[in-house]
């Protein structure tokens, strides 16, 4: 039955090209549009860390002065060196790791003439296994090669090709600056996006393509990017890394069960008032422990612009649909006698209207693939714009499928009343006219 309805459709199609045409396109502007913000919306609002996400936290503390307090506001996004690195000696989680941006001179095997520079990450041991960050040959340092500050180094693919035009660069020597460190594992593709782990270096930030131990990193004075937050004096030998008064050490801490994280909480809560006690922090305990997906939305990490836009889409959709229903009222309405003679020959109420809702379908069916069109020159568009997550505007396989599929949904339920409505014609009347 439905192969006739099918064809019934098709031919129905095909007596009113100009009607058709215009149906489909109206579908299609308005899938086109709103799938393609719905997509960059997609793209901005994953998770970077699938599987992972609800088991990492970002902890905060508030080790500032009392001048400016108000009880209600919000610790520091960073830590200072002195909190990180208790945090870190106190194992309290499952994993942790301190971090920070920095930027490195390469010195490739050329030599010095054609050196250049590279965005780095110092982190702790912890880093790589926490972050389940893949290895195309060797891995990550230990926390002894931390506690001895040793000259280890691990390496994007992209830079072991540019370098030794091997992925398998193990056991090469990286010079950087006037350092020479060891190679001890090449990082496969990985750039999770956002980029969670340290949103001071942007939220879409280009994956770093060296890695260093924290405390190495900091004993040769590699220079650090990102935010730095400072209150009261300045230290004497100005070194403001070590500064009791300086917050711009992102930590990561793994915590498996609700029953870690609630351990962990009060743990900081803890942390603080002992830091109090001490004379270190002025004012009573705030803390903050935020999984990845809570860390990005308390960061505003996806623009009220995109949403707007998005919501303005979804109402150009709106409009369109409006169109077609009135459209495919005209149309339904117009093959009257031909309807009445189908229920004349027995043609029940329900095959009339499951007739009609396959020819709204097949429209819904072209004007999603148009649209799927529009929607990839809307990507590209948005491609070409100066915004940092302009690079991450593609459509996957899952938003593909979701773009057809509302289509064709948002068709039919335009249909429905149009169909209803043609449904409800008295047969013997329209007859009477033919």
């Amino acid at each position: 039955m439905f192969n006739y309805y099918l064809d019934l459709a098709w031919h129905s199609l095909k007596r009113n090209k100009v009607l058709t045409a215009l149906m489909v396109l109206a579908i299609a502007l308005g899938i086109g549009a709103s799938m393609t913000m719905i997509t960059v919306l997609h793209v901005m609002t994953a998770d970077p860390m699938p599987g992972r996400s609800g088991k990492l936290f970002y902890p905060q503390l508030d080790p500032q002065g009392m001048d400016g307090y108000i009880k209600t506001s919000d610790p520091p996004d960073e830590m200072t060196w002195m909190d990180a690195m208790n945090l870190l000696h106190a194992h309290k989680g499952v994993r942790q790791a301190a971090m920070s941006g920095g930027r490195v001179t390469v010195v490739p095997p050329q030599g010095a003439t054609h050196a250049f520079m590279a965005d780095t990450r110092y982190a702790t041991a912890d880093f790589f296994p926490m972050f389940g960050v893949p290895f195309v040959d060797g891995s990550g340092w230990t926390a002894d090669d931390d506690d001895k500050h040793a000259r280890v180094a691990v390496i994007a693919r992209e830079l072991a090709d540019k370098l030794y035009g091997t992925p398998h660069a193990v056991g090469q020597t990286l010079r950087l600056g006037k350092y020479d460190f060891r190679v001890i594992g090449v990082i496969d593709r990985w750039n999770p996006a956002p980029h969670f782990y340290d949103l001071s270096m942007g939220s879409y930030a280009k994956p770093e393509q060296v890695f260093l131990p924290f405390e190495t990193a900091m004993e040769l004075k590699q220079g650090i990017r990102g935010s730095m937050m400072c209150w009261g004096d300045f230290p004497a030998d100005g070194n403001m890394t070590k500064a009791n008064g300086c917050a711009w050490v992102q930590f990561w801490v793994q915590l498996d069960t609700p029953v870690q994280v609630a351990s962990y909480r009060d743990f900081l809560v803890n942390y603080s008032a002992q830091q109090k006690a001490l004379g270190r922090f002025a004012r009573p305990p705030n803390v903050r422990l935020r999984d990845v997906m809570q860390w990005l939305d308390y960061n505003h990490v996806v623009p009220g612009s995109v949403q707007l836009q998005t919501l303005l889409a979804l109402g150009f959709l709106l409009v369109c649909l409006v169109n077609t229903v009135a459209m495919l009222l005209v149309k339904f309405l117009r093959r009257g006698g031909e309807l009445s003679v189908r229920r004349a020959m027995g043609a029940s109420k329900r095959s009339v209207f499951a007739q009609l809702l396959v020819e709204a379908a097949l429209v819904g069916l072209a004007g999603g693939v148009v649209g799927l069109l529009l929607a990839a020159f809307g990507l590209w568009v948005v491609r070409q714009q100066p915004v940092e997550y302009a690079a991450y505007a593609h459509m996957d396989g899952s938003m593909l499928g979701a773009t057809v599929v509302l289509a064709v949904c948002a068709t039919l339920l335009a249909a429905l009343f149009p169909a209803w409505r043609a449904c409800r014609l008295v047969p013997a009347r329209l007859l009477k006219t033919q």
